[in-house]
């Protein structure tokens, strides 16, 4: 081994040593911990197998858990990722006139903390006093209860997150919107292409980069921002109605106190963001434009 070789590790050490601390080690316990059952309060483990596996996977719980998932999946999809991309190109291509008031209106939200954002829409989807329920009453619409009904609780947490992150990603892809090159839309303009056109044959292709970046942490981080909101609002209600893989882990840990069930369910969720990651590797990556 060169000394340039030992040097580079040398320098690599204190980070690698770090990140196997902190990342591998943890998973390994989570994994070792998966296979035994455990409260968290006895002092002894009791050693399971895959009893914790077999368990869930033979539940109709783990079922309605992975169709929560999918479907806040989707709703967050929707309003972070398809929405910020098409008001990103609105606001980069084509408002003129108080662009930096619609950019700042937009983003303020993201400066707020989902506790708070969680309070606030507690407030708004009140069935008897809220303004929601008082626009409804307007038009002789009684107010459902938003957070005790399934499938719809999923809707409204998932406005609580969207509101609250959809600023963020909005700048982001109006950051890859306005690196466009300017000469490209203005040429297409003399060919008399609308602004479909434009966004489809230009925009869609020169973000795409951007857009799988959003795309992704749309996934990953989304999931995890459930967390707060859900464990306000509903804790996991009506009837697991609003739970997921993320928040069916800590429930299980820290409502249930069965470590190993929560362990097992952690896994099962590393693997659903590993096929997740393999399929936008090995698929919507193939399709992704980088300039350089």
């Amino acid at each position: 081994m060169s000394k340039n070789s030992k040097e580079a590790l040398l320098y690599i050490f204190p980070a690698a040593a770090l990140f196997l601390l902190f990342f591998y080690w943890p998973l390994l316990q989570n994994i070792y911990l998966s296979f035994f059952s455990w409260n968290m309060v006895s002092p002894t483990m009791k050693f399971v197998g895959i009893e914790n596996f077999t368990e869930l996977l033979a539940s109709a719980e783990l079922l309605k858990i992975l169709l929560n998932t999918v479907l806040f999946v989707a709703i967050m999809l929707i309003l972070n990722f398809v929405l910020p991309y098409l008001y990103s190109f609105v606001l980069g291509h084509l408002v003129h006139r108080w662009n930096a008031f619609y950019r700042s209106a937009l983003f303020l939200p993201s400066t707020l903390s989902l506790a708070v954002a969680s309070i606030l829409f507690l407030w708004i989807y009140n069935p008897l006093a809220g303004p929601l329920s008082i626009v409804l009453g307007w038009f002789d619409m009684e107010s459902p209860r938003w957070f005790k009904e399934s499938y719809l609780v999923i809707f409204a947490i998932c406005t609580i997150i969207g509101w609250k992150v959809f600023g963020y990603n909005l700048i982001i892809m109006l950051a890859a919107m306005v690196a466009v090159p300017r000469e490209m839309i203005e040429a297409a303009k003399l060919e008399n292409a609308s602004n479909w056109v434009i966004f489809k044959k230009i925009i869609l292709p020169m973000t795409s980069s951007t857009a799988i970046y959003v795309f992704t942490i749309t996934v990953v981080f989304g999931l995890q921002y459930v967390l707060v909101p859900v464990n306000m609002l509903t804790q996991g209600g009506p009837d697991q109605g609003s739970s997921n893989l993320v928040y069916i882990i800590y429930q299980y840990a820290f409502t249930f106190f069965q470590t190993g069930k929560s362990a097992a369910y952690a896994v099962i969720t590393m693997i659903c963001y590993l096929a997740f990651l393999y399929v936008k590797n090995k698929y919507l990556e193939k399709k992704v434009y980088y300039e350089n």
